[in-house]
């Protein structure tokens, strides 16, 4: 089955392997045969099916990169969510879930691509950001690539340890919202125009940014920028729910 063919189609996608990433979050492993690889930023589809016929499915960004039929999600717990209390705390390894993928052809990036990148995240907005952090490393890109990482609380974060010891050409800036790690020098707040400004390209350099997040984040993010003079067409944004 040709990539192509296998987009719109369920397939039956095993888990391979799970870790912990945060108190709420998960990374599962699937092999899916028929994927056939993706490109960074796309996301899959997930369906669960009920003993009494009911199914329930949400869309998740795809962490991992590049051809071959395993692909890795991360996964945040919502609490009164129909999926992800399921993917986070109970899927074991060898258990079966239909996957649809890899859909999504704008937020992406791809290696071709020689302008700087900046990418910006809010939360779990990180997963399909990783995707191409991933993509970047792998295929020896020399575009400048930065990473502006905002979080409550140092626990918060997903890929925490890759991210402290970043690849070579990655530059990774840490924001606290709500606690900041032990010897931090700046108290805890919201992100502003003005550390956006500080930790980011200048409009100057014409970098192509990406900003995923909560819908609130996002919008935010994607308003200050474009104020502080970044074309909105450079603006790419992919969000879900919650502010």
């Amino acid at each position: 089955m040709s990539r192509g063919d296998s987009v719109g189609a369920w397939k039956l996608g095993v888990v391979a392997e799970t870790r912990t990433l945060t108190k709420s979050a998960r990374s599962i492993m699937l092999d899916v045969p028929g994927w056939g690889g993706n490109i960074a930023g796309q996301h899959a589809d997930v369906r669960l099916t009920a003993a009494d016929g009911y199914q329930a499915v949400r869309s998740y960004s795809v962490a991992s990169v590049g051809t071959g039929d395993r692909i890795e999600l991360a996964v945040d717990r919502l609490p009164d969510g129909e999926v992800s209390p399921y993917l986070v705390d109970e899927v074991m390894v060898g258990d079966e879930l239909e996957v649809r993928g890899p859909l999504g052809g704008w937020f992406v990036w791809r290696p071709d691509q020689k302008e700087p990148v900046q990418l910006v995240a809010g939360g779990s907005g990180i997963v399909p950001l990783m995707a191409m952090i991933r993509s970047h490393e792998a295929t020896g890109s020399t575009a400048p690539f930065r990473l502006l990482y905002s979080l409550r609380t140092p626990e918060d974060a997903f890929f925490r340890e890759a991210l402290l010891d970043p690849p070579a050409g990655l530059d990774v800036t840490w924001h606290y919202t709500r606690e900041v790690p032990a010897g931090w020098e700046r108290a805890p707040r919201r992100l502003s125009a003005t550390d956006l400004a500080t930790a980011t390209f200048p409009p100057t350099d014409e970098p192509a940014m990406y900003v995923c997040g909560p819908t609130g984040f996002v919008e935010t993010v994607a308003r200050a920028l474009v104020e502080l003079g970044h074309d909105p067409q450079r603006v790419k944004t992919e969000r879900f729910g919650g502010t």
